[in-house]
Formats: structure tokens, sequence, C-alpha cells
């Protein structure tokens, strides 16, 4: 019963954060308990599909240009773009100035505004060239820029999910609300944290400076999503959830990139 459950808990967090087909069935409370542990797993399946594509890259010598795009468009395909959408409801809502409640109806609102696709450009641009930059000086030191970078996708969402079982939320309602509230939040809790300590681990292991540079950048964004959402919406949603993972993963990336280029 007990693996029944966890196996429909993994398929619920696969059906909700990727496009990875998955079985159907009627979601029921005991099957939420401990879904959000398994949203990492679609980090390691994003990290080792690109981490697949740079040693095909660099085997066969596809150009940098090439590379990059690709590299760009793996975790859109595989998770759907469902961060991405997030983001981009954030950045209309971020940059309203108005007050909590009319926030809260701009995130309902499925029409996107002038600074939802300014600020994916800007976003887009940054990280683009920053895996450019990577690919281009990471041949010869042995792929760890890549397997840091690669295992950057598991540490955003490993901590984004720890948001969810410890972040306050913005409204009762919606699916962060839905996984927070059926979740077990103390025992999530203290599995995600070992996740996020193990990943930390394996990046600072792999890429010495380079990986403690990465894990760093991140846990002052996981504090920046964490002061940004309480001081503009008095919580999270699964909006700000998706706008943390997308930032998140551009910082580790131009984190990355500084260190490839001085080669820590």
């Amino acid at each position: 019963m007990i693996m029944k459950n966890l196996l429909r808990a993994f398929c619920i967090a696969f059906s909700m954060y990727s496009s990875i087909p998955m079985p159907q069935f009627k979601w029921e409370k005991e099957d939420m308990k401990y879904s959000i542990c398994f949203f990492p797993l679609i980090g390691i399946v994003v990290g080792a599909i690109c981490y697949g594509w740079c040693m095909v890259a660099q085997m066969f010598d596809i150009n940098l240009l090439a590379s990059t795009l690709l590299f760009f468009v793996i975790p859109l395909v595989v998770t759907g773009g469902i961060h991405v959408d997030g983001f981009m409801d954030c950045s209309d809502v971020f940059s309203s100035y108005r007050e909590k409640e009319k926030k809260l109806e701009i995130l309902k609102d499925p029409h996107i505004g002038a600074f939802a696709v300014i600020k994916l450009i800007v976003l887009c641009a940054v990280y683009v060239s920053a895996i450019s930059v990577i690919i281009a000086s990471g041949r010869g030191f042995e792929g760890r820029y890549f397997i840091v970078l690669c295992l950057g996708f598991i540490l955003s969402r490993a901590l984004s999910a720890v948001a969810v079982v410890s972040f306050p939320c913005a409204k009762n309602e919606g699916s962060l609300y839905t996984f927070a509230e059926g979740s077990d939040k103390k025992r999530c809790l203290s599995i995600l944290v070992k996740e996020a300590a193990i990943v930390a681990l394996i990046m600072a292991v792999f890429g010495r400076i380079g990986g403690v540079v990465a894990i760093t950048t991140a846990l002052l964004t996981f504090g920046y999503y964490y002061l940004k959402t309480k001081k503009e919406l008095g919580g999270i949603t699964g909006d700000t959830a998706g706008w943390f993972v997308c930032l998140c993963e551009t910082v580790i990336a131009v984190a990355v990139c500084v260190c490839s280029l001085f080669a820590l």
C-alpha cells in the first residue's frame, strides 16, 4: 500500500511539473502527502538530458550556437514551459506596483503584459549567454562546469519544494496551496532538505570553487525569493514557484559562467 501511494505521488509530481506522459488516475489526499518530494527528480531528468547533449556536442564538435540553443530548449520541452509561465506572470505582477490584493488578481489574468515579455527576453539573453560561455570554456575542464550546471536543475527544484512546505501561501487556493496543504510538511521538509544537501555536496565535490559559488548564489536567491514574495504578495503561489526556478537556474548559470572564465 505504501509503495502504491509513493508511485502515485511520483506520477502526480511528474504530471504536474513536467510534460512526460504519466498514468492518469484520480488524485486522492493520501497520494499528495509526499508528491512534492519527487519534484527534484524532474531536475534529474532535465540535467541528465542536458549533460548527455553536452557530451554529444563535444564528441561531434557541434557548433556553439546549436549546442547552446538546444541546451536552452531541453528544459522547456521536458517541463512544458510551466515555470516560464510563472516567471512571466510574476514579472507583470512585480512591475505593477499595486497593492497585494490587486497583484493577486493580476496573477489570475491569463493575458501577458509588456513587462513579462521584456523580462523574459532579458532572462533568456542572460541565460543563453552564460551557457554559451560555459560550453565554450568547459572543453578541457573534464566537463565539471557541465556537471554543476546540470545539477543546478535539481537544486533549484529542491529549494522550490522546500519553500512549498515551509513558506506561507499567498492565497488559500491554487495548485501550490493544494500541494502544500496536502503534504506531510514536517517529513517532506526533512526529505527535501536532505535532497538539497546531497545535490549541493555533489556540486561542491565536482565543481570545487565553482560548485560552491553556484550553491551560494542559489541559496542567496532562495533568501531573496522569501523576502520578495512576502513583501509583494504576503506569501508564495504556483506562479512564484515557477519564477523562482527560472531565476535560480539563471543565477546558477551566471555563477558557473564567471567561474569558468577564471577557471575556478
